[in-house]
């Protein structure tokens, strides 16, 4: 079933939040500083001033932010983990940016070598293979290939996936990431991949291979990222 634009994408209000989550923890505003004001927050961000509130107050809510009565917004500590976007380690280069995504093709495939990652003993099932399109402020930084075992669905489609799996996944098949183990290295990305950064076929990109582990111990998800480092890095953090 095809889900409409609404359905698929992150409210405006959660996507100003995640985004500036993403430049507390980039650094670009440290635990005590004053956020600017909110007429001018809005007008950098190019949202109405009511929806950077309700983004505010929930970053509020998290315990991120303390909005002073007659001073300002002040930063009271550096994200810890929570948010929608919390295992999306790539930043853009000045740090930080929106992530976005565009689901560009999901297709029902067997793949013994990668069945066998999920460890549930059947290497000939059917997996579901997700080739993504990652965006940092709508910027393209990254080609993606997910995989996720065949029996969380019937069928699956491009149009009905929500732009956050991770959220597809809670409310969809029912299971949640809870920790990721990410090995990083440097690779020639395959030709779709390149295509749609607009690269060179064969060219050497940064390459992350994820596995992910759901609520219930098992590994749900397994993921190849290229991504381009004249425009992102990736970046893991510790407090």
């Amino acid at each position: 079933m095809a889900l409409n634009d609404s359905q698929t994408r992150l409210p405006l209000y959660l996507q100003i939040s995640e985004l500036l989550q993403r430049e507390i923890a980039a650094g670009h505003w440290l635990t005590g500083e004053r956020l600017p004001t909110e007429s001018q927050l809005a007008q950098d961000l190019g949202v109405a001033v009511g929806t950077l509130r309700k983004a505010l107050s929930k970053l509020e809510s998290d315990g991120l932010l303390e909005r002073r009565q007659g001073s300002g917004t002040y930063v009271t500590k550096p994200p810890e983990g929570g948010a929608i976007y919390q295992f999306f380690r790539l930043e853009l280069l000045k740090g930080g940016g929106l992530p976005t995504a565009k689901t560009l093709s999901v297709e029902p495939i067997k793949n013994p070598e990668i069945a066998r990652i999920f460890g549930h003993g059947n290497a000939d099932r059917t997996l579901w293979r997700i080739r993504r399109l990652r965006f940092l402020s709508r910027e393209p930084i990254a080609s993606e290939e997910i995989w996720i075992d065949g029996r969380h669905a019937d069928e699956l489609t491009p149009d009905g996936m929500h732009e956050s799996l991770y959220m597809h996944y809670r409310t969809a098949f029912n299971f949640w990431i809870t920790h990721v183990s990410d090995e990083v290295s440097c690779q020639a990305a395959p030709d779709w991949a390149c295509d749609n950064l607009k690269l060179p076929h064969d060219s050497v990109c940064g390459w992350a291979a994820r596995r992910s582990w759901a609520n219930n111990g098992q590994i749900e998800e397994f993921s190849n990222t290229w991504f381009d480092p004249a425009v992102c890095r990736y970046v893991a953090r510790w407090s």
